[in-house]
């Protein structure tokens, strides 16, 4: 077990405390005050030793542990203690580290001094309110500003030590603020406003002494930043490069806080308060670059990401953050990166937070339920929304880029659905707030934000749910020798049935002339995917025509011959066969290779296609086997009686493929 001894007193070292209370090692942490101690995590491997430390108690210290590693995290301005450990590693051959905290960014217009001396100077010869963030150490150095006692106002640590240093410097109790940091800028905000300061006076304290956050309240207020040069320090590491070398050198593990964070519609007022602590303590904040400018706070690290496999890397590649929060937009739940993302963090400690969803809030802002309504996502995805408006009474669809909820409307306008009913919600929760309503027809000429919502009301979902649409619904041609064949709404009926689709089907139709059971293989299985392979010319021009009546997104034309033009496809769940041009044992193998359990329906007419059918059943391995002749009569008036006419009979096979699954379970 490896030994160290880590000199803290700053927040990195209270971080790095907490980071090494978690490993296989032994720790002594020395603090200079109770305070210290009591900010320290809780730990069995961790020796905390309180009270200042002279040189010749470090080198005795050193001396009798004999530790593989001494690291100093105290204060930069803490020159004297750091040369004391220096000399006393140096001395006891203890490897050393200097553990450097960084530097802040000041804003332009800010005064740097050199010392207190030169602050106080360049403070006595200006007038206005003085806030000091500098600490209670030095207070006594400040008296030297003209007007101290009326001008000043000091924020120290609530500690007794430091209202003693307040009242031997003369400070009033009310120009004493005793708190706790650290301070978010809106805080830093409200303390510079409360006494009217005209001056902000701290050190450069880096990101982890709050710099950024002051630098930023300052510029707020319309107070001038004075900063205290910081002393050079000795040559050392950063945190996250301290990091790096323990677990390089003393193989320490890192398993870092990922909290996963639902942000709402967006504005600030819309995130649960669980939430914002999360990001406010989060030491790397990652999101969409529009979320971070909005959430993080001034100096946070930040890295902007969405796709979750960049997410995850980030992560895993930067182990000197302990607390990662990634913010998602609405809620975790509801259309998110989350569920992508959650199994690639393996080895982290993981927690899920909800925020609002647009559907949520909208709904709300309608001042109605939404039990009863189907969420659908067209914002970064290829997703037919006609089906599902034919379906369903009510709608909530989340839309995307410029043309989302204009391109909504001309799609249902086209597809028949013009006067379906549309509530249209853009930027939520946020000041200029719009919700439109009115009906697709009304709306598709409009302009809309390219992260509006949607609520879509249909009072007449009429969609079929059965198979076996009428045989006028479909475009065949002109005259009886220009129509194209098709499989007629009976036998089509039987034949669905006997494939038995499931909602994501892959399918394919072989031989799909008009594209009757393509665009029936369509509106059954809403989340697949059809390819209506076609080679006569004409044919190929009606299946168009039939595919945009019935708005069906979800079907590939193939003008061609099979097997040949198949050769490139998805392997296929459901495959009907109505046409094959002689090659029906070169089709059926292409769809077994691809998919060994692919199921498999085909309809003959003739003795030669019977025949033929027949023998792949016996020539191919099937676990399920059928074959069922239709006749099918239609009436028909003749005088004052009434006749059937029968058609020609209808053969129909089912060949379940029984073969070991290819590429996953694609069986129905």
């Amino acid at each position: 077990m490896y030994n160290f001894c880590l000199f803290a007193g700053t927040k990195e070292g209270r971080t790095l405390s907490e980071f090494l209370a978690a490993q296989q090692a032994a720790v002594t942490v020395c603090v200079a005050t109770a305070y210290g101690e009591a900010s320290l995590p809780q730990g069995e491997n961790l020796t905390v030793l309180t009270g200042p430390l002279a040189a010749a108690d470090i080198r005795a210290l050193l001396a009798k542990n004999r530790y593989d590693l001494v690291i100093d995290a105290t204060h930069p301005y803490a020159a004297q203690i750091t040369a004391a450990i220096v000399e006393a590693c140096r001395e006891e051959h203890t490897p050393y580290l200097r553990l450097l905290r960084d530097s802040g960014d000041a804003p332009e217009g800010t005064v740097f001094v050199s010392d207190i001396g030169e602050a106080a100077d360049y403070l006595s010869r200006r007038q206005g309110n003085i806030l000091l963030t500098t600490g209670s150490k030095d207070l006594r150095s400040y008296t030297a500003i003209d007007g101290f006692t009326d001008r000043v106002y000091a924020r120290v640590l609530p500690m007794e030590t430091s209202l003693a240093a307040c009242r031997e410097a003369g400070l009033k109790p009310d120009h004493i603020i005793a708190m706790q940091g650290p301070f978010s800028e809106e805080m830093n905000l409200a303390i510079l406003r409360s006494i009217s300061a005209a001056y902000l006076v701290t050190k450069d304290s880096g990101s982890p002494g709050g710099f950024a956050e002051k630098a930023a309240a300052a510029e707020k207020a319309g107070a001038q930043l004075v900063v205290i040069g910081r002393p050079p320090q000795q040559e050392g590491l950063t945190y996250a490069q301290t990091i790096e070398k323990l677990c390089a050198d003393f193989q320490l593990t890192v398993q870092p806080q990922v909290t996963v964070a639902g942000i709402g519609p967006g504005h600030a007022n819309a995130v649960t308060e669980e939430v914002a602590q999360a990001i406010r303590e989060a030491d790397c904040l990652i999101g969409a670059a529009r979320m971070l400018e909005a959430k993080a706070r001034p100096g946070q690290e930040v890295f902007a990401a969405i796709s979750p496999q960049a997410i995850a890397g980030y992560i895993q590649s930067h182990p000197a953050y302990r607390r990662f929060t990634v913010i998602m937009s609405g809620d975790v739940g509801f259309f998110s990166g989350t569920k992508k993302l959650l199994p690639l963090l393996a080895g982290c400690r993981v927690r899920v937070l909800p925020g609002l969803s647009s559907l949520v809030y909208l709904c709300a802002r309608l001042q109605t339920s939404y039990e009863d309504v189907l969420p659908v996502s067209v914002h970064g995805r290829d997703h037919n929304i006609v089906p599902d408006v034919r379906a369903n009474a009510r709608i909530f669809a989340l839309a995307g880029g410029e043309n989302g909820i204009a391109g909504i409307c001309a799609a249902l306008s086209r597809a028949g659905l013009g006067q379906v009913r549309l509530s249209v919600g853009q930027r939520l929760s946020y000041p200029d707030e719009k919700i439109v309503c009115g009906t697709a027809e009304e709306l598709q000429q409009g302009t809309y934000d390219s992260l509006s919502v949607a609520l879509i009301e249909n009072p007449r979902p009429d969609a079929v749910v059965s198979p076996g649409l009428p045989d006028a619904a479909f475009q065949r041609g002109e005259g009886e020798k220009g129509k194209v064949p098709m499989t007629k709404s009976e036998v089509r009926a039987v034949c669905l049935s006997k494939l038995r689709l499931t909602p994501a089907a892959v399918c394919w139709d072989v031989g799909a002339g008009t594209g009757s059971v393509s665009i029936e293989m369509a509106l059954l299985a809403k989340k697949g995917q059809v390819y209506a392979i076609e080679q006569n010319e004409k044919a190929v021009e009606l299946l168009e025509h039939n595919q945009r009546l019935f708005a069906a997104d979800n079907i590939t034309l193939l003008h061609g011959s099979a097997p040949e033009i198949c050769r490139e496809l998805p392997a296929p769940s459901h495959v009907f066969i109505g046409g094959s041009s002689g090659n029906l044992p070169q089709i059926i193998d292409l769809v077994l290779a691809k998919n060994p359990q692919a199921r498999i329906v085909a309809t003959a007419v003739t003795l030669e296609s019977i025949a033929a059918l027949n023998h792949c059943l016996q020539a191919f391995s099937f676990t399920e086997t059928d074959a069922v002749c239709l006749n099918v009569s239609y009436g028909r008036t003749a005088g004052a009686y009434h006749l059937m006419t029968a058609h020609n009979p209808v053969y129909i096979f089912t060949m379940q493929g029984g073969g070991p699954t290819a590429g996953g379970d694609m069986a129905p």
